[in-house]
């Protein structure tokens, strides 16, 4: 079975048993999320979400993404402005997709 569900501003086409990252959410390592923003599951459309889906995973654990460099300049006038960003996520593991 499979779905596509939203978090964060983001889509994601999930099946059961995928480990995905999404934008950090504000739940312990260890426990269950349930998402029931759920746009597609198995050939049924939602108008915009399906009713009665879910899609249920479990937080293993919260991380920061490897370091990028934003580094802005304007020619000839000495302007150089370097920054890192690191974004923070939460790795889930999906556990069961489910249809009533």
């Amino acid at each position: 079975m499979k779905a596509i569900f939203t978090t964060g501003g983001k889509q994601y086409y999930v099946a059961e048993g995928d480990v995905i990252y999404v934008e950090k959410l504000d739940v312990e390592a260890g426990k269950e999320v349930t998402f029931t923003d759920v746009l597609f599951v198995d050939g049924k459309a939602g108008t915009p979400f399906v009713k009665g889906a879910k899609v249920v995973c479990n937080v293993e654990k919260h991380g920061r993404q490897k370091k990028i460099v934003v580094f802005k300049y304007k020619p000839k006038k000495k302007y150089r402005n370097k920054q890192g960003h690191r974004q923070p996520y939460t790795k889930l593991v999906v556990k069961k997709i489910e249809v009533k």
